[in-house]
């Protein structure tokens, strides 16, 4: 996946193999753009606001944040693309193109679809009802392993607790929540997002999401580098870890989770609590909707009028139940309050 010629650094890199928001619809990085100056009023408008995206993928997102943002937010921004593949031709400038995570960060941290490959363990329950690790070859053959011990057993029956039934799944989703961790930890003040294919304790799937995507097409996960290799995230678990655990002094994590050798343990500091919701929900407080323009503009203006039904077809299609709409965010401020919680002020009979 990540090594010499893996899939993530393929030429025609992930979007030639699934679609993402990002590919959507330019919707999304105007969303984007849109929370990130949120972020900006409620951080004081700070002479360099950052943005960073985690897992950028060939820059699409980070791209179309820049191009949406108001021209002095612009001004200020200094916008970071973390990704392990080289740098495209022809990106903006003002993009600084990281190997690993910049050190410290005020304002967005955005990891668009990110966290979900990240390396999981697999594990199975055996015929006398034990969780054992699912050992892999290279051809994507199977065999049960050792047993599950120590902490990834304590993540399981703590986040993925697995009845006694023979066959049934989960992936042990601890190198997430330190990978999360991790990167709130670089947030100064300001946001850090997730967005992704999602799940929470109450609604585990039985045999597990590990699968794998070849141009556009769900396949066997077949660890060769031949097709990308995704598991849903554990949303519930990566948002309690960001506020309990601290990654140590001088970790950097790469797109693919791994991380340097830390020198010394830092204490942990007190956040703010995380938020779950659905992108759906997100993109309404965003101001992403779907709603059809009104009928009255067909005749008054045809060509605006097109042009709204193409872009509330794009936004419904961000939003849709079942599909992109579900998409899990989970949002960690830090120093600011939640950009997407409405302003009690706003509230009736106020």
């Amino acid at each position: 996946m990540y090594g010499p010629g893996g899939f993530y650094r393929r030429p025609e890199g992930p979007a030639g193999h699934f679609r993402t928001s990002v590919h959507a619809s330019p919707l999304f990085a105007r969303a984007v753009a849109r929370l990130l100056c949120r972020v900006d009023a409620a951080l004081g408008q700070p002479p360099v606001l950052d943005f960073v995206d985690l897992g950028a993928g060939r820059g699409e997102l980070v791209g179309g944040v820049l191009a949406a943002l108001p021209a002095d937010v612009a001004a200020r921004a200094r916008a970071y693309a973390v990704e392990i593949a080289d740098r495209p031709a022809g990106l903006d400038e003002r993009i600084t193109w990281l190997g690993e995570l910049p050190e410290a960060v005020t304002g967005l941290l955005f990891a668009n679809e990110w966290l979900d490959n990240v390396p999981v363990d697999v594990v199975e329950v055996d015929s006398s009802g034990v969780p054992r690790l699912v050992l892999v070859a290279e051809d994507g053959s199977e065999r049960l392993g050792e047993p599950v011990t120590g902490a990834p057993a304590d993540w399981l029956a703590r986040w993925w607790p697995l009845p006694a039934g023979p066959g049934l799944r989960a992936e042990v989703g601890l190198p997430r929540d330190l990978a999360w961790a991790s990167a709130v930890d670089r947030v100064e003040r300001g946001l850090a997002v997730a967005v992704d294919y999602a799940h929470t304790v109450d609604t585990r799937p039985p045999f597990g999401t590990l699968t794998g995507f070849r141009e556009g097409r769900q396949t066997v996960p077949v660890p060769d580098g031949s097709c990308d290799i995704t598991a849903h995230v554990a949303l519930d678990a990566c948002a309690a870890a960001a506020g309990t655990v601290r990654a140590p002094s001088g970790t950097a994590h790469t797109p693919s989770g791994t991380a340097r050798t830390p020198s010394a343990a830092a204490p942990a500091r007190e956040l703010p609590g995380a938020r779950l919701l659905t992108q759906r929900a997100a993109l309404r407080a965003l101001d992403i909707t779907g709603a059809r323009p009104p009928l009255a503009l067909a005749s008054a203006d045809p060509a605006a009028y097109v042009r709204a039904l193409a872009t509330a077809g794009e936004a419904a299609e961000l939003t849709a139940p079942g599909g992109l709409g579900d998409f899990g965010w989970l949002l960690q401020p830090v120093g600011i309050p939640d950009p997407l919680e409405p302003d009690p002020r706003d509230a009736p009979g106020r």
